[in-house]
């Protein structure tokens, strides 16, 4: 069954969005929406010492209200990068794939992008090289809107004010993570968390995140 979704471009995007990936033939990410903030285009969730952590790429501040995604630039007058890696590495270093991953991402906390959408594509493909799977991409080549795209556009359900459950076709499945024995199960965040615990795993419980699969 060919299945094609509409999927926004986000930072180490969530579980639930990756369970959306890995469950499509073709993906068209979006990046002509106007930026927003305080949503996952330039921000993600790990776990930390005292819960759930928010990472966020500052941007660059534009003199206009309505900046697409593709034309969002990173702010680099403060050294988020070194904060990010530090925070991740302080989450994850004692996980059990994380020496066989990181050696993949830490080299994005050192260089600079200059658009926010160059950055969130380059993790992306990343990950999808760590899941091993190739589906077809493309870039929105205009601001698609709601009812538009003629498939399945999951990008109402991939906002951090929409709450997992509002998604008809997921299902989060729960896992061991590194402060298993500190606080119950956190769903749902970035999806470095799964694969940083669970390694060649994370396909499959990606793929059986979804209620609906090709």
């Amino acid at each position: 069954m060919q299945t094609n979704k509409l999927i926004p471009l986000t930072y180490l995007g969530s579980i639930q969005l990756f369970s959306h990936v890995v469950n499509a033939n073709e993906i068209v990410l979006e990046q002509h929406a106007n930026y927003q903030r305080k949503t996952y285009t330039n921000r993600c969730s790990i776990t930390g010492a005292n819960g759930s952590l928010s990472l966020a790429v500052p941007v660059v501040k534009s003199k206009s209200d309505k900046t697409s995604i593709k034309d969002t630039l990173i702010s680099y007058d403060t050294d988020w990068q070194k904060q990010h890696w530090r925070s991740i590495v302080s989450a994850y270093n004692s996980s059990p794939f994380f020496e066989y991953y990181a050696d993949d991402f830490q080299p994005f906390y050192e260089k600079h992008t200059k658009y926010l959408v160059d950055f969130n594509m380059a993790l992306f493909n990343v990950i999808l090289d760590e899941l091993e799977i190739e589906p077809k991409i493309t870039l929105s080549e205009h601001y698609i809107r709601p009812n538009e795209f003629q498939h399945d556009d999951v990008r109402p359900f991939i906002h951090p004010k929409a709450k997992p459950e509002d998604d008809p076709c997921y299902q989060s499945i729960e896992y061991r993570q590194v402060f298993s024995e500190k606080y119950s199960f956190i769903p749902n965040l970035s999806v470095i968390d799964l694969l940083f615990n669970k390694g060649p795993e994370t396909y499959d419980i990606l793929k059986d995140s979804l209620l609906t699969k090709i």
